[in-house]
């Protein structure tokens, strides 16, 4: 596989080749080595029309300690301002030379294009597209879970994970979704009829308006940001009214099982979708899973431009 667009395009192998790949390379750095030569003399370039911090230092770094060179490319300021559009962008980047394209953009389907259109010759590896896919994201929180609840694990049969919130407006929770059925996992979406998509009843998952109801089954819960500036109308009464109804609070925490764990894929609103006790105790994975998202792009990035090996 040349680009990595989706995790729908990913077998379960092609899953766990990216997430032992990734184990590896967390091995290596974590015993002092924090820079490598595999992608020296490659060029990567984040190509990003939308604000992100997250990702796109998640994604520098990556390329950084694969000892790749880095060129960042915001909408903001370059000549996309100017009314430049995607194709003559990316024939300018191909023109030097670069050998991936990190995109992340707010239309669906952009990626795709990117990579299809036959403007480019490098690989595209997706950012998040729209509310489409944010595909290493998945793959981070997939790291995450198999660290803490499947070490070694060949697929998640017998998890159940809890994806609550605004399901509509996630590309991260629908790449989740989608990742986690491909590894076995059972997955139980739970949120206000207004914030789901339509047509979710054909995806991999059971859906719940009750978040309460299903807390003492999850061996790991996912709360998704409220993502207000995607709304164009009112999706619930207010946000104290959400909180009461979706967010978790110390009370049910203390209903989920011992061993499960609590993650947010951030940014995250404190007081919404998770208090700040929840966010910041013991059961919480959640700077972990943004530790865990550097490997993983560190891996996709070698296995799509610097190793020999697939991620089909």
């Amino acid at each position: 596989m040349k680009h990595l667009l989706s995790v729908q395009e990913l077998s379960r192998a092609g899953t766990l080749r990216i997430l032992d790949t990734a184990l590896e390379l967390n091995q290596v750095t974590d015993g002092g080595t924090k820079i490598l030569p595999t992608l020296r003399g490659r060029t990567v370039v984040n190509l990003f029309y939308e604000d992100s911090t997250r990702t796109r230092i998640s994604f520098e770094r990556a390329a950084k300690r694969l000892s790749a060179d880095v060129v960042t490319f915001s909408a903001k300021g370059s000549s996309v301002s100017k009314g430049e559009s995607l194709k003559d962008t990316a024939l300018t980047l191909n023109a030097m030379g670069a050998d991936m394209i990190v995109v992340r953009h707010p239309s669906p389907g952009a990626a795709h294009r990117l990579a299809h259109a036959g403007w480019l010759e490098s690989s595209v590896l997706n950012a998040g597209d729209g509310k489409h896919e944010h595909p290493t994201q998945a793959l981070g929180d997939a790291f995450t879970l198999r660290a803490h609840l499947r070490p070694g694990a060949k697929d998640f049969a017998g998890l159940t994970i809890g994806i609550v919130g605004d399901v509509l407006h996630s590309r991260v929770a629908r790449s989740n979704i989608f990742l986690l059925g491909i590894l076995g996992a059972k997955v139980i979406v739970i949120g206000p009829p207004t914030l789901l998509p339509v047509g979710i009843e054909n995806w991999p998952c059971e859906v719940s308006y009750s978040l309460d109801a299903y807390l003492p089954e999850l061996d790991a819960i996912m709360m998704l940001r409220v993502q207000q500036e995607r709304m164009n109308g009112t999706f619930f009464p207010s946000e104290l009214e959400y909180s009461r109804t979706f967010g978790l609070n110390r009370k049910r925490a203390r209903e989920l099982p011992e061993h499960a764990i609590v993650m947010h894929p951030g940014p995250m609103n404190r007081g919404v979708e998770i208090t700040a006790e929840v966010a910041d105790s013991a059961q919480s994975v959640i700077t972990e899973q943004v530790v865990n998202g550097l490997v993983v792009r560190m891996a996709s990035m070698y296995l799509l431009i610097g190793g020999n090996v697939s991620v089909a």
